[in-house]
């Protein structure tokens, strides 16, 4: 009975409906295909983590996102 759990970064950032659904067959029929198992037992979780606890190299997702923005704003054109 595999457990599969996809975490992605939660907010305006967020999956849709539509996407989690081919997320969660996608992520499925993976385990089908690789490992046999059973699609009936297999089960998705999909996490939306808040970017403010996300972090890269020592920097939450949200400042990250952030200056980047900045130096996008502040680059010739």
């Amino acid at each position: 009975m595999p457990f599969i759990t996809i975490r992605v970064t939660g907010g305006r950032e967020a999956p849709s409906p539509e996407q989690k659904a081919r997320l969660i067959a996608g992520a499925t029929q993976l385990v089908v295909d690789v490992l046999g198992k059973n699609p009936e037992t297999t089960h998705v979780i999909i996490e939306e983590v808040p970017m403010d606890n996300w972090g890269i190299g020592g920097i939450s997702t949200t400042e990250r996102r952030a200056a980047a923005a900045r130096a996008r704003r502040q680059a010739p054109d």
